[in-house]
């Protein structure tokens, strides 16, 4: 199991190596904004590495494709910007930047998608 730091909000998620950093956060009950739920359309889970690179690992090809295409501007060029839903990881020092994790409530939309869609 690799953990992840999420800043600014300070959470350390637990990433199990099955799942994407967003499936992590959505499992462990935090909102990670989201249009799409994983299908590389929306563009909406994107985050930066800012720390521990080392331990994300490779994006895939469709990842790096949907990056290329559909990001604005430098971000579609930054080797640290990385779409979350796709994103996995090892090891304990990778850290992210990402604006609107946070803990969810039970009035969000986000996590009931999310519970909906694992049944």
């Amino acid at each position: 199991m690799a953990r992840v730091k999420i800043l600014p909000a300070g959470i350390d998620l637990e990433v199990e190596s099955y799942e994407s950093v967003a499936e992590a956060a959505w499992r462990q009950g935090f909102v990670w904004p989201t249009q799409c739920w994983g299908q590389l359309d929306c563009m909406s889970c994107f985050t930066k590495i800012v720390g521990g690179e080392g331990d994300a690992l490779p994006a895939e090809e469709d990842e790096l494709d949907a990056v290329r295409m559909k990001m604005p501007g430098p971000l579609a060029s930054d080797s640290l910007v990385r779409l979350a839903c796709q994103l996995r990881c090892r090891g304990d020092s990778l850290v992210l930047e990402k604006r609107g994790v946070r803990k969810a409530e039970s009035e969000d939309n986000n996590m009931q998608d999310f519970e909906r869609s694992e049944t």
